[in-house]
This record gives C-alpha cells, sequence and structure tokens, in this order.
C-alpha cells in the first residue's frame, strides 16, 4: 500500500516538473520575443524611418459624406492617428501632414500642393493618403490602394498594404491600381500610395468605417502593409 502511494506521489511531482518545464520555456520563448521586438523596434528608430501619414481633406473641404451622414475628413484622421500610434510603437517616425480639423492652404489645390511638398522635404521610405470612396452604386464597397504608374516602390507598398487590407476583409476582391491623375500621386518625388478605405455611398461599410473599433482594424492592416514594405526595403536592417 505504501509502494503503491509513493508510486503515485512520484508520478505527482514528474507530472508537475514536467508543467514547469513548459512553463519556464514558453517563459523564455515570450522573453526572447520581447526583446527581439525590442531590438527591431531600436533598429528602426536608430535608423530614422520615416513615414508620412497624409489624413485627407480637413477644415471646409469635408471630402465625402456618407449616406449616414459621417464626414470623410472625419474618418480619415482618425484611422490616420491609429496609423501613427501603430507604427511609433514599432520604433518608426511619423510626420502627419494634419493632426486636427484643418486645411493647409485656402484653396484645394494650394492645400493639395502643400501636402506634396511636405512628403518630398520630408524624405519618407513611404507616404501613405488615407481616404474614403464613394460610388453611384450604394452596393460597391470595399478598400481599395492606389499607386503612381511610375513608381515600382509605389507598387509594391500598395500591393503589400492591398493584401493586408483584403486579409481583413476577405470578401474584397478590389486590387491594387495606378493612377496617374492624382495630384499626391504625380506631384511627389517619394514613393506615394492612396489607401481608399471604404465606401461611404455603402450603408453598412459607411456604418462599419464610423465606428472606433473598425477604425482601428482598418488602421491595423495598412500599418501591417506599410512595415512589410519597410522591412522588404532594407532585409539588412530585418536581418541586423
Amino acid at each position: 500500500m505504501r509502494r503503491k502511494a509513493a508510486d503515485a506521489a512520484a508520478i505527482v511531482g514528474l507530472a508537475a516538473l514536467i508543467l514547469l518545464c513548459r512553463m519556464a520555456s514558453a517563459h523564455l520563448r515570450e522573453g526572447f520575443g520581447d526583446r527581439e521586438m525590442a531590438r527591431r523596434t531600436a533598429a528602426f528608430a536608430d535608423a530614422g524611418v520615416k513615414v508620412v501619414v497624409d489624413p485627407g481633406h480637413g477644415g471646409i473641404d469635408s471630402g465625402k459624406t456618407g449616406v449616414n451622414g459621417s464626414k470623410e475628413k472625419e474618418i480619415n484622421l482618425k484611422i490616420a492617428i491609429e496609423i501613427k500610434n501603430m507604427l511609433e510603437k514599432e520604433g518608426v517616425s511619423v510626420v502627419m501632414t494634419r493632426e486636427g480639423d484643418e486645411r493647409l492652404a485656402g484653396t484645394q489645390r494650394e492645400d493639395l500642393r502643400e501636402r506634396a511638398a511636405l512628403m518630398d522635404r520630408e524624405k519618407p521610405v513611404l507616404a501613405v493618403s488615407i481616404h474614403q470612396n464613394s460610388y453611384q452604386d450604394e452596393a460597391v464597397s470595399g478598400a481599395q490602394v492606389f499607386y503612381h504608374s511610375g513608381s515600382g516602390q509605389g507598387e509594391a507598398a500598395a500591393r503589400m498594404i492591398q493584401d493586408a487590407l483584403n486579409e481583413l476583409q476577405p470578401d474584397n476582391t478590389k486590387k491594387i491600381r495606378s493612377n496617374d491623375t492624382y495630384y499626391i500621386l504625380k506631384n511627389t518625388e517619394v514613393p506615394v500610395v492612396i489607401a481608399e478605405c471604404g465606401f461611404l455611398s455603402n450603408p453598412e461599410e459607411a456604418e462599419r468605417l464610423s465606428r472606433e473599433s473598425w477604425q482601428r482594424e482598418i488602421a491595423g492592416a495598412v500599418a501591417e502593409g506599410v512595415m512589410q514594405y519597410i522591412r522588404a526595403s532594407d532585409p539588412e536592417q530585418e536581418a541586423g
């Protein structure tokens, strides 16, 4: 009887030891992951990696108005601020073209000129302009990213951001599109993309885009695509 009790105690002790070893191993892996993330974040910060985030419209220019009455300029800014916060946590320096309800000049064209000039002046690895779309057919929905046809870097960034957005919305079949007429795309020297995060003309999407939780989800997808582009643009930095 005593032997059986001793055997049982030994088994319990062995099980406890195995559990402790597994917990310790998991803790070590977690600690390594945290240190690796900190190392990468510090690497981006030390390298001075910079991104310009441009919330479209602002001030008297509200942009598009959703079928639910939402204003594009407000949604753009909220998403852009979330992107800024996410990128900064990765060690990326972020410059915003606006941080309040304003525009950069008196007229729309002058405003766009100032945004493009700021992007070129800051010399970021990428500039991302945040917008919302609209169409006469209410059924049309889904995020889509645009780039200038003459920019290979812009195309690469657009594809990575689009992939991340489509992963967030598996039913979205939209693909990246080149555009040579948008002012921001054709009048900048640095890589620029325009992320149209959804259609305010679609009732369901307009409602989602008005929710802070969905704005964070969209921002997370855009930030993920931006980080993929940064890492792909400088593999030595990723490895170092």
